[in-house]
């Protein structure tokens, strides 16, 4: 008789153990969706009546209902988290799930015609291209050969420079309140020069977003590409990135991002070793279009560029005021004033 009340304890703290035991479930979604389907989601057993569910989506709270059935439309493209956790009196226990989100539709593809050409110094590793003012302005890289400088379109000859020290590789720019700002590759740091005089002024450095390849701008951001599908917006009075978008079309990312143009409320954007330009829907990174710009390798006198690996396409400005558009590339003979056709 003295053992029954042990055996009495040892009953409820084994049914107190069975009641604690995580519930194993899973997370039912699909693994990549188009934006403009439905998101699905639910766990593969019947919710007890102690039980209650939450659904987040990039850790905000999206639903509480046993299905989750959300639209996405007004996502950007992407990676996201999809997370759910089922709540049992105290305790929460949760499952996620990576999810791709890609764009509506197929790009279209757009075609050129050359309008005008004009001479483009081939020593000019072309990493910005830019009007401002009227006034056209280039950046180019390697190390010890990169510039900021003022250019006749005309004549090609070259206005105004500003040398980078031999220790940076320059890459994109763009104006923005009467300053230039200019990239570089991998020294993690920006340069801010005056618009006039081409003296530096200021420089910012790049955090999440490691490298700098193009830059461009929206009146409100910097836009800047880092050689990932990422493009980043910046706060031009710290460069500090305030969020992103990344760039895919209907199946597939598109990495290598490289030189950016902000024309008419989208972003032209060239692509690493592609002659294409890539015109991208700046609030969620669909690829709305891709120009073919692959003949335009033909139109330069030196033609064994289009056998160059590094010798690509790389340079888009845009002249607002007389809503032309101009594209050269790395080491090209010309620049070119092209027309977009369907």
């Amino acid at each position: 008789m003295k053992l029954r009340p042990y055996l009495y304890v040892l009953l409820a703290f084994s049914g107190l153990s069975s009641c604690q035991k995580e519930i194993d479930f899973a997370l039912e979604s699909p693994e990549k969706i188009q934006i403009h389907q439905k998101l699905l989601a639910q766990i593969n057993m019947p919710l007890q009546e102690n039980m209650k569910i939450i659904y987040y989506l990039d850790n905000q709270k999206v639903g509480t209902d046993e299905q989750l059935e959300l639209s996405i439309n007004e996502y950007r493209l992407g990676n996201h988290l999809l997370k759910v956790g089922l709540v049992q009196e105290s305790d929460t226990v949760y499952k996620e799930k990576n999810i791709l989100f890609l764009a509506k539709k197929r790009p279209e593809i757009l075609n050129y015609k050359v309008i005008a050409s004009y001479p483009h110094d081939r020593e000019a590793f072309t990493q910005g291209l830019e009007f401002y003012n009227g006034n056209l302005y280039e950046g180019t890289g390697q190390n010890g050969k990169s510039v900021l400088r003022k250019v006749d379109l005309e004549t090609g000859k070259v206005l105004q420079e500003q040398k980078l020290a031999d220790k940076y590789f320059g890459e994109g720019i763009t104006f923005f309140n009467d300053q230039v700002y200019q990239l570089t590759w991998k020294s993690n740091m920006g340069f801010i020069y005056d618009a006039k005089t081409f003296k530096v002024v200021n420089t910012f450095n790049y955090h999440q977003s490691k490298e700098g390849w193009g830059l461009a701008h929206n009146n409100t951001h910097l836009i800047k590409s880092d050689g990932t599908e990422k493009i980043w917006f910046l706060d031009p009075k710290t460069g500090k990135e305030t969020h992103h978008i990344e760039v895919y079309t209907n199946t597939r990312r598109v990495e290598e991002i490289n030189e950016l143009e902000y024309v008419e409320g989208k972003i032209y954007a060239n692509v690493w070793t592609k002659n294409a330009i890539l015109i991208i829907n700046p609030k969620n990174g669909a690829v709305e279009a891709i120009i073919n710009l692959k003949g335009l390798t033909k139109e330069l006198e030196n033609k064994t560029i289009a056998q160059s690996t590094d010798k690509v396409l790389n340079g888009i400005a845009y002249h607002t005021t007389e809503k032309k558009l101009y594209v050269t590339g790395k080491n090209w003979d010309k620049l070119f004033e092209i027309e977009i056709v369907k």
